[in-house]
């Protein structure tokens, strides 16, 4: 079993940052692909960004140049900056990773932007 745990959202005002964090713990083997993915109302959840396990990253073309994704593969974490936010980006923001095959999911965190 692997838990994921996120923090760092919260209530922004457009053009500012936020960071996330999100940190796995449990029966931890491997871990390999991370990333966020996020969930407006009314919308389909939608990838953000995802990063491999050699820090190969890759973005939403609505985030990049924004939005930085980056992990800590000792501490088991995932982060992900973003900069100059914008009210589109107003979401519930989740953690996944990947171990063994299985995909794991965090609880999510609300990132709101005012404009």
């Amino acid at each position: 079993q692997v838990q994921l745990v996120e923090s760092g959202g919260g209530l922004v005002q457009a053009g500012g940052s936020l960071r996330l964090s999100c940190t796995a713990s449990g029966r931890l083997f491997s871990i390999g692909t991370m990333g966020w993915l996020r969930q407006a109302p009314g919308k389909q959840r939608e990838l953000v960004a995802h990063i491999t396990s050699s820090t190969n990253a890759n973005y939403a073309d609505s985030v990049k140049g924004r939005f930085t994704i980056s992990r800590d593969n000792a501490k088991n974490t995932v982060y992900l900056q973003m900069n100059s936010l914008k009210s589109e980006d107003t979401a519930v923001y989740y953690c996944n990773a990947w171990s063994k095959g299985t995909e794991y999911w965090g609880q999510g965190t609300q990132v709101t932007v005012s404009s």
